[in-house]
């Protein structure tokens, strides 16, 4: 009999935010967990909490920063939980961005070898992107995500309403994320969309105005995206094939933080280092002319950066230790038009070479 590989389920409900606390008590009980709750949350996300309005044995603030994502943010998480007496029956939830989703992940996963967790992110990064798909990391001597663990969440909860209070630059950050996945999958015709909508968003004086005026487009798009990620990660849950595509971009992205030692954001960063690897692709052979340049056109009316303030050079270092190399050889994903990409196994040295 043929073995088929069964696809991994990766579960993410949309709802609304005043549904969220009776979801997730409805997770816990289905994960044998319930009245066993414990909430990990960005101390700036207090008020999404105490909106939440969700019964827990226990709850703790951390720092959702960069500077934060060590192994130590980790450990206090578990020693909290041990103080808590929480046992492995334990349901930890994680609200707040990609890093707080993250470091939570990671606690839930080797505290007492492994507890159910779930999250509720509450930035537009994390909800098209780092609450997805079960990779759970924190930094080392800052270099992104060198420890972590690959295990899958219970479910992920996009409550849309969280985003309204954003700056329309951390809607900007996201949007390199949102972006990307169409990119990579563009079946629903979403990148289009997404680029119409963002420089629509972009161009106006009321901008939060204009998105709230958006809502359901922009929530169908999230959905659309969050859908794509979790496809993509379910059927390829330990990135041996087409889940190292959702890397694209992140190569130079993690090696352009690093230089600048986290002063250029992560979707910042992702947004530069797809328009690098659009210039590669073509440098390459791989992509036609044309597409680093529209590309750039689209993020700019979006409000995106797009030129990396650094010399390709100055990478080079940062992205031999990235944590997607073997050896001397990187899986580079490289754009070939919108909706697809490929990975390409190159040196740092070929790279440099032929963006210099």
């Amino acid at each position: 009999m043929k073995n088929e590989k069964q696809m991994t389920e990766i579960k993410v409900i949309q709802c609304p935010l005043a549904q969220a606390a009776g979801k997730i008590v409805a997770l816990a009980g289905e994960a044998g967990c319930r009245d066993n709750i414990f909430i990990v949350y960005d101390r700036n996300v207090a008020g999404i909490v105490e909106r939440l309005g969700l019964e827990a044995k226990g709850t703790l603030a951390i720092d959702g920063t960069e500077e934060s994502k060590t192994f130590e943010t980790v450990a206090l998480i578990c020693r909290w939980l041990m103080d808590l007496g929480a046992d492995r029956n334990a349901f930890v939830l994680g609200i707040g961005g990609g890093i707080t989703t993250d470091m939570t992940g990671f606690a839930a996963s080797v505290y007492k070898r492994g507890v159910k967790f779930a999250f509720l992110p509450t930035t537009l990064l994390a909800q098209v992107d780092a609450a997805i798909g079960g990779k759970n990391g924190v930094n080392l001597d800052s270099f992104k995500n060198m420890m972590g663990v690959i295990r899958q969440s219970e479910a992920t909860l996009i409550c849309p309403e969280v985003l309204e209070t954003l700056p329309y630059s951390q809607i900007t950050s996201g949007a390199a994320e949102l972006l990307k996945t169409f990119i990579i999958d563009d079946s629903g015709n979403n990148y289009d969309k997404a680029v119409s909508l963002l420089s629509q968003v972009n161009g106006a004086e009321d901008k939060t105005g204009v998105l709230k005026k958006n809502a359901r487009q922009f929530q169908s798009l999230i959905a659309a995206a969050a859908s794509v990620k979790a496809g993509i990660a379910g059927r390829d849950p330990e990135e041996h094939g087409e889940r190292r595509f959702l890397n694209l971009g992140h190569t130079f992205a993690h090696a352009i933080e690093k230089h600048s030692r986290e002063r250029i954001g992560h979707g910042a960063a992702v947004s530069m280092g797809m328009i690098l690897a659009a210039r590669l692709s073509e440098e390459l052979g791989v992509a036609a002319r044309g597409l680093a340049g529209g590309l750039e056109a689209d993020f700019l009316s979006c409000g995106m950066p797009t030129r990396c303030p650094y010399g390709i050079e100055s990478l080079a270092e940062a992205m031999k230790k990235d944590k997607k190399a073997e050896g001397n050889i990187v899986h580079f994903v490289l754009p070939v038009r919108i909706g697809q990409v490929i990975t390409r196994d190159l040196t740092v040295e070929e790279v440099t070479e032929a963006l210099r």
